[in-house]
Parts: structure tokens; C-alpha cells; sequence
């Protein structure tokens, strides 16, 4: 018997062959997107697309760097000339290097921005030149809780997030302005288990790995899936993101002197014996990687403050059940006295 589908429309997923945005592909397809991904190793774009295809959705990838913005502008051409008019934009797609900023050479860390920042600028402008004239449409930027709080041996990545951040808060008032239906949003990670530390260009002793607590790929990109079904304008995604901009905004001096002291051993895995893949930087690595990296042994599958943001008219009406609860009772022991 064949499944229904509740088709939602044309997704586009950058960096959609592995990692998170690997996960989001398969979160998009089981929930009834037909999904075009944008990367450029073939291998994982081809296993990406099979993904898809195995949850009844209608698939295609292009690879491309999305740091050419041109080559960028063409694969959205490609895309809607293929499955359709593009509703969502999913801005994914990043490199990393790992090492102290005066260590790390220039053309390291300008490659890394090109990728990190203008790959999300890139993607945006693909994507909003074709939705702004329809008046409809989605850009969901994947950002970080490094956002807002830099940390140590990741200079290049802090920085473009911290771009991104600036960059789609100025899309949006101009779209507002304008009075335009697009919607952009913005949608901040905590720290998850891809493939991502395994081929960052790395400088550290021994292997990268996330800042815990870390989470499975899956919790991001059920966010990612919530947002896309009600857009809102910005995201925090998992207890740990939420805790690092609350405490950035009121003590960040105190995170400085913390991360100082934590932030070089706690991003390396001494434990961990197995051989880094070739970095990724400039050019693509053979053969399928998949959604998620090697710490498996420690990654959350499930975050409540997820939970709570997939489920929010729920959460909504327990909050109100509660609110009047407590106002009954207030109520009650006034008149007792």
C-alpha cells in the first residue's frame, strides 16, 4: 500500500550530504518535502538522495560550492526547473578549522568565511530573488550558540556565525519594511555529534570534538522541521544554547576567564583512536560520511527544550492550564482568609 504524503512543497538543504544537514534532508522527507541538496561531495549527495527517495519524497542534488555565488545562483535555477517554485531555503553548509587564530593560515581562515558566512549570504540571495517577487517563501539560517559567545581555536567559525547573525537580522527589517510574506529565520545549534570533527583542517594534538553536552544530528533537525512548519524569527535550540546567550548577555566576562580555562581540552578527545578523514576545506572527500561523527557514546537523543519547541500549542495549553490553576487556588486562599 502506498503511503500518503502530506506534500509541503520545495526544500533546499546546503550541505545537505552529511551532518546535520544529512539529518534534515531525511527530517524534511519524512514530513513531506520534496528536497533538492546542494553540496559537493557526490558520493554523499547521492546517499542523501536515496534517503529521500526511501521516505517518498521526490529528490535531487547539484554539487556546488556554495562560496561561488554564481555556480550557487545556477543550481537554484536548476532546482525549480526540476521540481518546482523553491517555498524553503535551508543555509547549512560549512568547513572548519581548528587551531588559535595567529597559527591558522590566512587563506585557512578567509576560506572558512567564504564558506561559513558568504555561502549563507550566497545561499540567502539565491534564494530570496525568487521567493521575494512570488511573496512567498522560507530561509532558514542554521546557526550556533557560537553565534553569540566566541570560544577559543574555532576564531574562523565564531566569526562568520557572528556575521550571519548580523546579516539576517538586516534581511529581515528589510523585508519587513517592505511589507513582503518571506519569512527568514534564524535557528541556533548547540553542539552536535557530525561528521563535521572528523574532517575540520585541525591544528589540535589530538581529536576534535564538540564542546559538551552534545547532541545527536536528529535533535537539531527536528528544530529545523518545527521551524519550517511555524516559521518564527529566532530559535534556540537545545538547554545548552540557551544557557550560553543568557550567560554570555550577563556575564560574559566570567565566560571569558571560564572558556580560557576549559575551552582548549574541552574541545579535544584524547580517548578518541580513530584516524581524522582528510580535511574538507577546499575540496570534497570521497565516499559517504552520513549524519553523524564519532561520539555516539555520549550524544542526547532527545532535549526537552526540543520537545517544547516542536510541541508549542501543547506547551502553551499546559502553560495556561497551569496559569489558571494556580490563579483558582490564589483565589481560594484569599477567600479563606
Amino acid at each position: 500500500m502506498e503511503t500518503l504524503r502530506d506534500d509541503r512543497g520545495v526544500a533546499v538543504v546546503t550541505g545537505g550530504s552529511a551532518g546535520l544537514g544529512r539529518a534534515i534532508v531525511r527530517e524534511l522527507a519524512g514530513a513531506g518535502w520534496d528536497v533538492a541538496i546542494l553540496a559537493r561531495g557526490e558520493d554523499g549527495l547521492a546517499g542523501a538522495v536515496a534517503d529521500a527517495r526511501k521516505l517518498g519524497a521526490r529528490a535531487m542534488s547539484v554539487s556546488v560550492d556554495v562560496a561561488d555565488s554564481e555556480k550557487l545562483d545556477a543550481a537554484a535555477s536548476a532546482v525549480e526547473s526540476e521540481l518546482g517554485p523553491i517555498e524553503l531555503w535551508v543555509n547549512d553548509a560549512m568547513v572548519g578549522v581548528f587551531g588559535e587564530f595567529l597559527s591558522t593560515d590566512p587563506k585557512d581562515f578567509e576560506r572558512a568565511t567564504f564558506v561559513n558566512y558568504f555561502g549563507f549570504v550566497n545561499g540567502t540571495r539565491a534564494a530570496l530573488k525568487r521567493m521575494v517577487p512570488r511573496n512567498r517563501g522560507h530561509v532558514i539560517q542554521v546557526g550556533s550558540a557560537l553565534a553569540h559567545r566566541g570560544i577559543p581555536l574555532q576564531a574562523a567559525y565564531c566569526g562568520a556565525k557572528h556575521a550571519v547573525l548580523g546579516f539576517t537580522e538586516s534581511v529581515i527589517t528589510e523585508l519587513v519594511h517592505n511589507d513582503s510574506s518571506v519569512q527568514v529565520s534564524m535557528v541556533d545549534m548547540p553542539a552536535l555529534n557530525t561528521i563535521q570533527f572528523n574532517w575540520v583542517k585541525s591544528q589540535l594534538p589530538h581529536h576534535p570534538m564538540p564542546v559538551a553536552p552534545i547532541f545527536q544530528p536528529e535533535v537539531g533537525a527536528r528544530a529545523i522541521l518545527a521551524v519550517a512548519e511555524k516559521p518564527r524569527r529566532r530559535t534556540w535550540v537545545g538547554e545548552s544554547t540557551v544557557a550560553t546567550i543568557l550567560g554570555n548577555r550577563f556575564g560574559a566576562n566570567l565566560l571569558d576567564r571560564y572558556l580560557a580555562k576549559t575551552g582548549y581540552d574541552g574541545q579535544q578527545a584524547p580517548q578518541k583512536s580513530q584516524p581524522m578523514l582528510p580535511d574538507n576545506l577546499y575540496a570534497p572527500i570521497a565516499g559517504d560520511q552520513g549524519a553523524h561523527g564519532i561520539f555516539d557514546d555520549e550524544a542526547l537523543d532527545v532535549s526537552p527544550q526540543v520537545w517544547a519547541i516542536s510541541h508549542r500549542p501543547l506547551v502553551a495549553a499546559i502553560a495556561g492550564g497551569l496559569g489558571a490553576l494556580g490563579a483558582v487556588a490564589a483565589a481560594a486562599v484569599i477567600r479563606r482568609r
